[in-house]
């Protein structure tokens, strides 16, 4: 079986003379809980919606790799909250999932509706119509609506966005729950680096439809912490002097640039040991990021 669920190979969307989306390649794991970044317009609700049959791709092609099945089958596996949740107003969160239910041709007991209710932190308020529901709440129902058919893999655009602080808690614990517990795969799109990064295990950052970046959390947070980067035209002799004072945990960026990541708070060693050794150095600094620092930098650079 393969390690990833889904993957887009060129995943491409052109309306007119645009193009919203531009040869996308993204590779989403089993298990994981992928973070699409990128600002409001970026095309992360494209994406989304061309892998949940909503839209028709351009170009390019996506399969469903976990899934022994065709891809129209496929999207029977499939529960998406894309934009706004698609509920009645003037009824209750239960009376929702009933329909939704229905409609789907899956289980619509009570027992069912009542699980749902219960997954989502809605159980006290399934008498209380959906229009008085706050938005965290409405979000929250809106997830419930994408699990009625018992999901694999959830796709969720932007459910944290203008939550309160108490509102991207839940959210955040919730789908951390559906994750772990219930072993879905979860596909969640945002602007909020910093908030993803808490139970994201993968990330894509897109900017202007391009994916830019995709990356680990391993990866993503190795590059935001505090490192000693080092310019010389001859790197090939920096390394050993390096390791010659003990230092393991560092990368080789390119032809003229060495990052270190460990012992941060040694520059003036590391520095010493360099101009002893004779080696020119170019230049020599500590360097931090946030999330958000670093996720603004990779989209000036683009």
């Amino acid at each position: 079986m393969s390690e990833y669920f889904l993957t887009t190979e060129n995943l491409t969307k052109t309306y007119g003379k645009k193009t919203v989306v531009k040869n996308v390649n993204l590779h989403i794991k089993r298990g994981a809980i992928y973070g699409l970044i990128g600002r409001n317009g970026a095309g992360k609700t494209t994406i989304m919606k061309m892998i949940t049959g909503v839209a028709i791709p351009s170009d390019g092609v996506f399969r469903y790799e976990g899934l022994e099945c065709s891809l129209k089958d496929a999207f029977e596996h499939v529960g998406a909250l894309i934009e706004s949740p698609a509920v009645y107003y003037d009824i209750t969160a239960y009376d929702n999932l009933r329909i939704k239910a229905l409609a789907y041709g899956v289980d619509n007991s009570k027992e069912r509706i009542d699980e749902l209710l219960a997954i989502v932190g809605l159980t006290d308020v399934n008498k209380k119509k959906v229009g008085k529901f706050s938005l965290g709440m409405k979000q929250r129902l809106g997830i419930a609506m994408a699990l009625v058919a018992n999901p694999d893999f959830l796709v969720l655009d932007e459910p944290i966005n203008g939550l309160d602080p108490q509102g991207i808690v839940e959210i955040r614990e919730l789908l951390i729950k559906l994750n772990k517990e219930n072993g879905i795969t979860i596909l969640i799109s945002s602007h909020i680096l910093e908030e993803l990064s808490k139970f994201a295990t993968d990330y894509a950052i897109i900017e202007e439809g391009e994916i830019i970046e995709e990356s680990t959390r391993e990866e993503l947070n190795r590059k935001c912490t505090s490192r000693i980067i080092i310019e010389s035209n001859e790197l090939s002799r920096v390394a050993p002097v390096i390791e010659e004072i003990g230092i393991r945990n560092y990368s080789i960026i390119n032809s003229n640039t060495l990052e270190i990541y460990e012992r941060t708070d040694e520059l003036s060693l590391v520095n010493t040991e360099l101009v002893k050794a004779g080696i020119s150095i170019e230049s020599i600094s500590v360097k931090k990021q946030d999330l958000e620092e670093y996720f603004l930098e990779v989209i000036k650079k683009h």
